[in-house]
């Protein structure tokens, strides 16, 4: 007889409030790439391109932008795949307004920060991803929900290998703020090799930081669970 698992109340508090933890994390890995002036993340760009142009926040625009992300899911996943996924498809919408808050928040926050140097720019960039990466293994440990960048993505791997869908995702998005930007402004401006560099690093910075917090997963699980058999 096999045993399964069944998370108690502590344990689901537990990653709910670590995952509301890891959107903060990652609202504040966002500004601080976005306060570098180097450009910012692939995921942000077209929101942030937008607000550039425009008195609506970045937060706004990431809002609707999950919006139109849900969308293209449905078009993915089909009459079927939407029944069946119909709780992920409905928990994006008040992660999207949280974190798209969070943004606003922290771009508050980070307003008075704008560094002048390149190289100060440059380390400012790499501690964004950094801070990011940290946010995306609190989000991965926490095993609750995703972003709907996330989800996109992995509703798109049931067609496409992951690796190749990844790199599709982010080059399209760059390729819109280009779009974007040369449209609303007339130039180029809110991508820039920061863009790049951050879409380059924060995998990596993901595989070094993941290792490092396996004690939370412990801490989910600590006199948390209850074992019942199952057939």
């Amino acid at each position: 007889m096999e045993e399964s698992r069944i998370m108690g109340k502590a344990e689901l508090f537990r990653r709910y409030l670590t995952f509301g933890i890891s959107l903060f994390i990652i609202a504040c890995g966002i500004s601080v790439i976005t306060r570098s002036d180097l450009g910012t993340s692939p995921i942000t760009s077209v929101p942030y391109v937008a607000s550039l142009n425009t008195p609506i926040s970045i937060g706004s625009y990431f809002f609707l932008f999950t919006i139109v992300l849900i969308i293209l899911q449905l078009l993915l996943l089909g009459k079927k795949g939407i029944m069946e996924r119909k709780m992920e498809l409905l928990m994006q919408f008040p992660v999207a307004f949280v974190l798209s808050f969070f943004t606003d928040l922290t771009m508050w926050a980070t307003a008075s920060y704008s560094p002048d140097a390149y190289y100060v720019k440059i380390i400012s960039l790499v501690i964004g991803c950094l801070i990011l990466a940290l946010g995306i293994c609190l989000e991965v440990i926490a095993n609750v929900t995703m972003i709907s960048a996330e989800y996109t993505i992995q509703f798109a791997t049931l067609r496409l290998n992951f690796g190749t869908i990844k790199i599709y995702f982010d080059v399209t998005l760059v390729c819109v703020a280009l779009l974007c930007s040369w449209s609303l402004s007339g130039r180029i401006e809110g991508v820039r090799e920061g863009t790049i560099i951050a879409a380059l690093i924060t995998g990596p910075f993901v595989r070094l930081i993941m290792p490092r917090l396996a004690f939370i997963r412990q801490w989910f699980s600590s006199e948390t669970t209850h074992e019942v058999p199952s057939a």
